[in-house]
């Protein structure tokens, strides 16, 4: 993910594939970004369509590598949505 990228960025990006619910560009203390960030769509099928779709595309110039898809807690995962680099 490129260092310019916000969180309105990846909303414009997902929102496309379905209503996101949250978008959060994770950054150190310094408030530098760490490069990645975690997307919450609304469905699942949003979530995978959004995935499919945006795997290998650009964004802010970078290419998007959607490298985590986490389920619900009722899952075994932590009810988000990963996305990264």
């Amino acid at each position: 993910m490129a260092h310019e990228t916000t969180e309105a960025d990846l909303r414009a990006a997902f929102s496309s594939f379905g209503e996101v619910l949250s978008a959060k560009v994770m950054s150190d203390r310094r408030g530098r970004t760490k490069q990645f960030a975690y997307v919450v769509m609304e469905d699942e099928n949003s979530a995978r369509l959004a995935m499919e779709g945006l795997r290998g595309k650009p964004v802010n110039g970078r290419i998007m590598d959607i490298v985590l898809e986490a389920r619900g807690k009722g899952r075994g995962g932590r009810g988000r949505a990963g996305q990264r680099r």
